[in-house]
């Protein structure tokens, strides 16, 4: 079987794929190879890397593909069909797994209930409700909503140009908040909230005028209290991961010449200062400026034609990651596991993922633009 083609951005799939495969090595590492990998990690830790580029390429791209469409009815309909159907096979896989003992989930998934497990694990809150993750990887979806909330909420209220000062207001927020607020102050019950922002994103699908407008603040607002309040890392590196999202915003804004070079620039200047001490782990502050200098990088090589072979592994990134964690017991080697974790990718992005993106366009084109 021969790959499929490199995407329109084929500089963005070039990188996806080896942040991917960072996440990968990282916990495959600590598997196969703890002791050696216990000295790379306290110099650089691999993981954070992977997924800080991950969020920065997040952030160029979901705006621009709003802002493209012009249409939050079509926004949320493929966002929803991107990640959701592969979500969902592999969740159902980790239960599968764990009834024959070959997956070990979050102890806490058996005395939490089976509704808020659905709700916080189907709406990819889980990490900012409290709600144990059925895959431990699944932490960065809930950032990714968040973002999602609050880009909304900027498209429908004509503020989206204003990603640079998000950026850095975010940034700038994160110290205080983050001292404060060392770990998430609501859990329990309180993962309910989960139901008042899918009300909200369901309002700002299918409602009118200012009720979509209103609806639309709200999910925004709740995204952005849930990281605050409810980020299990923090509020610093909560809002941290935010301000990174929409550096990688204000760097597409500059590159279309919605804003000028030099305010991007301080921006991510402002993000990247934050950014550096909001963890206490020798290895985070080099990840995060590995992260920095990868996409920085590829953005001024991105009118290069990549290799297929690299840009493929960033058109198959969400299934390499979402898939990587449930292997790592089953296989007795590091060579073993990545020989059937990298098959098993490209199955799955040929049979879940790519009919859900064809089925997410078709239903763009039937459903009324809102």
């Amino acid at each position: 079987m021969s790959p499929p083609p490199p995407s329109r951005l084929g500089w963005l799939d070039a990188i996806r794929g080896p942040a991917a495969l960072a996440v990968v090595l990282h916990h495959a590492g600590w598997t196969y190879f703890p002791g050696l990998w216990a000295e790379v990690d306290r110099r650089i830790d691999v993981g954070t890397w992977g997924v800080f580029v991950f969020f920065l390429v997040s952030g160029y791209i979901i705006p621009a593909s709003l802002e493209r469409r012009g249409d939050v009815r079509a926004f949320w309909t493929g966002r929803c069909l991107r990640l959701l159907p592969l979500l969902l096979v592999a969740i159902a896989l980790a239960f599968t797994l764990a009834a024959f003992g070959a997956y070990e989930p979050h102890p806490g998934l058996a005395t939490t209930p089976p509704f808020l497990v659905a709700l916080g694990n189907l709406s990819m809150l889980q990490e900012l409700l409290g709600v144990p993750a059925v895959i431990g990887v699944m932490w960065t979806l809930s950032y990714e909503m968040a973002f999602y909330l609050i880009t909304v909420a900027l498209f429908r209220t004509g503020q989206a140009h204003r990603s640079a000062p998000a950026a850095a207001v975010l940034a700038l927020l994160a110290v205080p908040l983050g001292l404060l607020l060392p770990g998430p102050v609501i859990g329990g019950w309180v993962a309910l909230l989960g139901v008042p922002v899918l009300a909200a994103v369901a309002v700002t699908v299918w409602g009118r005028g200012a009720a979509r407008t209103a609806a639309a603040v709200a999910g925004g607002a709740l995204g952005l209290a849930l990281v605050v309040l409810g980020s299990r890392i923090g509020a610093w590196q909560g809002l941290v991961i935010l301000a990174v999202m929409f550096a990688g915003t204000a760097v597409h804004r500059a590159e279309h010449g919605q804003v000028r070079p030099r305010t991007a620039a301080a921006a991510l200047a402002v993000v990247l200062v934050c950014a550096l001490f909001a963890k206490d782990d020798p290895g985070w502050a080099p990840a995060i400026v590995a992260a920095g200098a990868c996409f920085a990088a590829a953005f001024a090589l991105r009118r290069l034609r990549y290799p297929r072979l690299l840009t493929h592994l960033g058109v198959i990134s969400y299934s390499t990651y979402l898939l990587h964690p449930l292997l790592l017991r089953l296989l007795p080697s590091a060579w073993s596991y990545v020989l059937v974790l990298l098959p098993l990718a490209y199955a799955t992005h040929r049979l879940v993922e790519l009919p859900a993106q064809r089925l997410a366009r078709r239903l763009a084109d039937r459903v009324p633009r809102g």
